[in-house]
């Protein structure tokens, strides 16, 4: 039995349908409100993420437990405790490095019983397609890149956000460390600046690039031993953007109602226009430049599939018992074939275009 929580939800939604249609097994489908949730589909439950006994109950005879729900910061590890107590491993879409800590200082995680945490498409894939990059060329020590895209922005990205340009910190962890970069072993300071109105190639607008060094990157630049990393949030629509410019004289106004612009600020850029998300990578050396390009409508319908093969990996025995993070645990040049193929994204590599390897 698979448990989705969150399975209303922009990303849940995917992920039901991913997981129904891959034959994992039956489904236990959990969300505060449950109207839009079919039993054709699985159980339908509704369950508050917030009540530990609403929790326990769900997650009792549960093989995989998939949390959809967010955002991280305000709910932290209460549903891995809650899955892991009922005997059951754990994904989670979102989760982050305080999540992974908390697990292992308290030894929740300390059993048999596998965890994979921020398997969704950033943090996530943003790190799996540059290790597949860098097992094909590993001489190379330079990583370049850039995410982003149009399309509708829920509570929770609103929340991301915000965390990212460290908005409200009080309320939780920054998502990463702004203006940042990584440069030979170390975290560099104010590295690197805004750029408003650039072009970056794959993406069909021109666009504000936010500069962003996460923990996710950081992990990976010294994994891959990069001698220099740059990170980007890519915001192309002009109504977020005029926005984000004006963050620190509305910060006064309160998180709830900064949420509530970007939502609607992201509402009014969409309209009219076909929703899409881009991701770029550029792995370079002295004489070599190697690009990857993930292509998708969806950044929610990505999310939920690298949830989804995370929860895959784990029923097939490849993942180890203990706390991960999806970009070290999963099999880079897996998940992105299981990608192509279920049509969430297409993930190519430029380098291979002619040959027509993906």
């Amino acid at each position: 039995m698979i448990g989705v929580l969150g399975a209303s939800g922009a990303v849940g939604r995917h992920a039901v349908r991913a997981l129904r249609d891959s034959g994992c097994g039956p489904l236990r489908l959990g969300a505060r409100r449950t109207a839009a949730l079919s039993t054709g589909d699985g159980q339908v439950s509704a369950v508050d993420v917030t009540d530990a006994r609403s929790l326990t109950d769900f997650c009792a005879g549960l093989t995989v437990l998939l949390n959809c729900a967010g955002p991280t910061y305000a709910l932290q590890e209460r549903m891995a405790v809650a899955a892991l107590a009922a005997g059951a491993h754990y994904v989670d879409v979102g989760g982050d490095d305080p999540v992974h800590e908390k697990l292992t200082a308290s030894g929740a995680a300390a059993g048999d019983r596998a965890v994979v945490l921020s398997a969704g498409t950033l943090p996530g894939l943003s790190a799996l397609v540059p290790r597949r990059l860098a097992s094909r060329w590993p001489e190379c020590g330079r990583l370049e890149s850039y995410a982003g895209g149009l399309e509708p922005a829920t509570a929770t990205v609103a929340e991301d956000f915000l965390l990212s340009l460290s908005v409200g910190g009080a309320h939780g962890e920054p998502f990463g460390t702004p203006l940042a970069a990584w440069r030979h072993g170390r975290r560099a300071l104010r590295a690197l600046r805004v750029v408003e109105d650039a072009a970056v190639p794959s993406f069909p607008d021109r666009g504000t690039l936010q500069p962003i060094l996460t923990a996710e990157a950081e992990r990976l630049a010294a994994t891959l031993g990069l001698a220099e990393l740059d990170n980007y949030n890519v915001h192309p629509g002009e109504r977020v953007r005029s926005l984000f410019a004006r963050l620190p004289t509305l910060a006064a106004e309160g998180r709830n109602d900064l949420a509530g612009r970007i939502i609607t600020a992201a509402d009014v850029d969409l309209a009219g226009r076909d929703p899409y998300y881009r991701m770029r990578f550029v792995l370079s050396g002295a004489d070599a430049e190697h690009t990857a390009v993930v292509t998708a409508r969806s950044s929610y319908r990505l999310t939920a599939a690298v949830g989804v093969l995370a929860v895959r990996a784990i029923l097939d025995g490849t993942v180890p018992a203990g706390p991960h993070f999806a970009g070290d645990v999963l099999d880079p040049g897996w998940v992105i074939d299981e990608i192509n193929r279920s049509g969430a994204a297409d993930i190519a590599v430029l380098d291979d275009l002619d040959e027509g390897v993906l």
